[in-house]
């Protein structure tokens, strides 16, 4: 992006007569209904898709690229001669697009697809909001353009409404979360939306008869009457347009996904980001900026090289990740916001700027959502786009001088000499080595910041600074890293003399999700979260000594660990939604639980569990596992009262339901407590610890909630004194209709405080 001589201090002018109430409320609307929806109706797929982070990703592409849509039907909107064919056209348009309406999820394209997920996702949201989103989205460019025709120079500038439609559009996200998800069931969440569709028609019209009482009563012969024409953009002018809003829309969704894919897929987590993002809108369009963009500037400076320095190496505090990271997403993307209002045209090219604006969206969502998993076998957009965004920062002048170059040298040499000592002195792993290692990093960073005035320079510095953290967090030996809609699957091993010798893992995200020992004295026996000192273990040899043949369920495959209990006699299925997985854990050969440890027979079912167990005859399994996390996020449709319930039916009458709940950052075990309650269910907790002299591989600390539909089914787990009854302190169950993964958050916070 290249230098430009506009002042990035630029701000709209104050206006000289005050803005009539309803064009803001018009805009205000419009953009609350906008907003608002989305979270609602990546909600109502969400459980079709396995609670995957790239729903809400590919949702909000599609968002964009209805945006793009309706910003471009407000732009051939202005060919119009007047002002009032444009309402009249507009109005017509709304009503047709409500006969959609009530708000729904279009059930014409059937059960979602494993294979093309993203696909299927896209036509749903098509058919179910797309031509109400994208009529009720032209609206803020539409009264912005309106208004300026209308009003004149008397009326100030228009470009103050944007702020207003911000605020509207980030109200919305915050009550969404805040009052309508947990005060209203889904059933009415959607009637009440399309209620305010219908509101909205009516204030649309009430504006049409304030736009033509006020030309009469003002005198003016012809309300449709254009501005002086003034020169057509530069296409140089549209490109840093659209650059200017790639960068910040990109950003949104990479923070969405690291956040959303090690904490849980939910409304509230979308939400933080999409209203950060808002908000740098509403200041940057503001008359008086609350925040300056010389303070912007300095605060993203320091916030910038901290995230891409913390990234690799901040660890489990939740805390810290989600203040980092959401303040080098805020400051980032208010600086390209704040660099766009610099830039702004007249207002008689505002409907052709803000289409730019919604091309960039609509390009740094697509990149995220369908190119991104495309090119990179891991989750490199979210980086990319953070060393991308320095870009955005003014360029400087002049040459270096010998401080700046001297300042540009020390950076660089210490991120070299990061990437090429990682993982080839023998004492990397000692403390003192590791401690070296992040003060050169911290060289990096402190450079990076003394050189914010040479955007391009600060960006170098970045990238080095980015691919030195990297290599730095990332010393596992890796064999393949693999991707797909539903996460990334990385395979490492490691090397355990008391197993003797290699160990193969598997990772979704950041978390393990199986591990098998290649020693062929080993190799059969379940590791981790499955080992027969475990909680699922324990389960596993209990039933076995019980019956001399089982019916087994496991909702999430990982490696096929529990295949290793299966003896002859035994049937076992896993339902897996991402075909990925069962590649990797059964067809490659590069687990073999399932080809080689089981003895009995094992298939597969693809596809949401909630989906394909209701397919399944009544009282089916002896045993039903769910363990069907992707990384630490959270399916939560799968821990609701009515998911249970389903799980319950599908158990013989001594059938026994295993939820392994262990999280590092959610409190599962008192709303899946309440939630066995709600469903007429028995149950017991067990929270392991892992034997201190155990090898490691050997065995893991978990948390499992067993259920029964019976007191009797528990019987035998009742006499081990590792089990203790459920109690759920009186915690509210969830439902299909409620989950608050806010108190699970806190819950996990505050154990931590009072183990401190």
């Amino acid at each position: 992006m290249t230098e430009t001589t506009a002042d990035p201090a630029a701000v709209p002018s104050a206006p000289a007569a005050r803005t009539p109430p309803l064009f803001v409320v018009a805009v205000f609307t419009s953009a609350a209904l906008v907003f608002m929806v989305q979270p609602m109706v990546a909600k109502l797929v969400l459980p079709m898709l396995g609670g995957s982070p790239a729903v809400w990703n590919t949702s909000m592409a599609f968002f964009q690229a209805a945006l793009l849509v309706g910003y471009g039907y407000a732009h051939v909107l202005q060919k119009l001669p007047t002002v009032r064919r444009q309402i009249i056209v507009h109005i017509v348009a709304l009503a047709l697009a409500g006969l959609t309406l009530p708000l729904r999820v279009s059930g014409l394209l059937g059960d979602p697809s494993s294979t093309t997920p993203n696909l299927w996702l896209l036509g749903v949201l098509a058919l179910s909001i797309g031509l109400p989103f994208a009529i009720l989205s032209a609206t803020a460019p539409l009264v912005q353009a309106w208004y300026a025709r209308t009003r004149g120079q008397a009326g100030g500038e228009p470009y103050a409404l944007y702020a207003a439609s911000n605020l509207g559009s980030l109200l919305a996200l915050l009550a969404y979360p805040v009052l309508m998800e947990p005060l209203m069931t889904l059933q009415a969440q959607r009637w009440s939306w399309s209620g305010g569709y219908l509101a909205f028609v009516l204030i649309l019209a009430s504006l049409a008869v304030l736009v033509w009482r006020s030309a009469a009563t003002a005198g003016v012969a012809d309300i449709s009457a254009p501005a002086e024409p003034t020169p057509a953009p530069r296409w140089r002018d549209r490109l840093t347009w659209i650059a200017l809003a790639a960068l910040p829309s990109s950003l949104m969704l990479g923070v969405t996904t690291h956040l959303a894919t090690d904490v849980a897929s939910a409304p509230f987590l979308w939400v933080a980001p999409l209203a950060l993002y808002l908000l740098t809108f509403i200041i940057a369009f503001q008359t008086r900026p609350l925040v300056s963009p010389h303070v912007a500037l300095l605060l993203q400076a320091a916030a910038l090289p901290a995230c891409i320095f913390l990234a690799p190496l901040q660890g489990n505090e939740i805390p810290l990740v989600l203040l980092v990271n959401l303040a080098a997403f805020f400051l980032s993307a208010l600086v390209c916001h704040q660099a766009l209002v610099a830039r702004r045209p007249d207002p008689s090219h505002l409907t052709e700027f803000y289409l730019c604006l919604s091309v960039g969206g609509v390009v740094g969502g697509a990149f995220n959502a369908f190119l991104a998993p495309q090119m990179f076998d891991w989750v490199l957009e979210y980086p990319l786009a953070l060393v991308l965004v320095g870009l955005a920062r003014p360029w400087g002048r002049g040459k270096l001088s010998i401080w700046e170059v001297g300042v540009l040298a020390t950076g660089a040499v210490a991120a070299v000499a990061v990437i090429l000592l990682t993982g080839r002195l023998e004492d990397i792993m000692t403390f003192d080595a590791m401690t070296t290692l992040k003060a050169l990093l911290a060289a990096t960073l402190v450079s990076a910041f003394l050189l914010r005035g040479r955007g391009l320079v600060f960006t170098l510095l970045l990238g080095l600074l980015a691919v030195s953290a990297h290599i730095l967090g990332d010393r596992a030996e890796v064999i393949s890293t693999e991707r797909s809609f539903f996460g990334v699957l990385r395979q490492t091993r490691a090397y355990e003399p008391r197993l003797d010798g290699e160990v193969r893992l598997l990772a979704h995200g950041t978390t393990l999700h199986g591990a098998q020992a290649k020693a062929p004295q080993y190799r059969c026996r379940p590791l981790v979260y499955y080992a027969p000192e475990t909680p699922i273990g324990q389960v596993f040899e209990t039933e076995a000594a019980m019956k001399p043949a089982l019916r087994v369920g496991a909702v999430g495959l990982g490696t096929g660990s529990v295949a290793a209990y299966n003896r002859a006699g035994d049937h076992l299925t896993f339902f897996e939604i991402d075909p990925l997985v069962v590649r990797i854990a059964h067809e490659s050969g590069d687990f073999t639980y399932t080809t080689q440890c089981a003895r009995g027979r094992v298939d597969f079912v693809l596809g949401d569990a909630r989906l394909t167990l209701d397919r399944q005859p009544a009282g089916t399994f002896d045993v039903l596992l769910l363990d069907a996390f992707s990384s630490d996020a959270i399916p939560g449709h799968l821990m609701t009262v009515e998911a249970v319930r389903e799980y319950l039916s599908k158990l013989k009458p001594d059938g026994v339901l295993i939820m392994h709940l262990s999280n590092r950052h959610l409190e599962l075990r008192t709303p899946a407590m309440a939630v066995a309650r709600a469903a007429g269910g028995y149950a017991l907790l067990q929270r392991h610890q892992r034997a201190a002299n155990s090898p490691n591989y050997w065995e893991s600390g978990e948390d499992v909630l067993i259920v029964a539909r019976s007191p009797a089914a528990l019987a035998a787990y009742e006499a081990d004194d590792r089990w203790t009854l459920a109690d759920s302190g009186g915690a509210r169950p969830w439902t299909d209709d409620y989950i608050n993964l806010v108190g699970a958050l806190y819950g996990r916070l505050k154990e931590r405080w009072e183990a401190e």
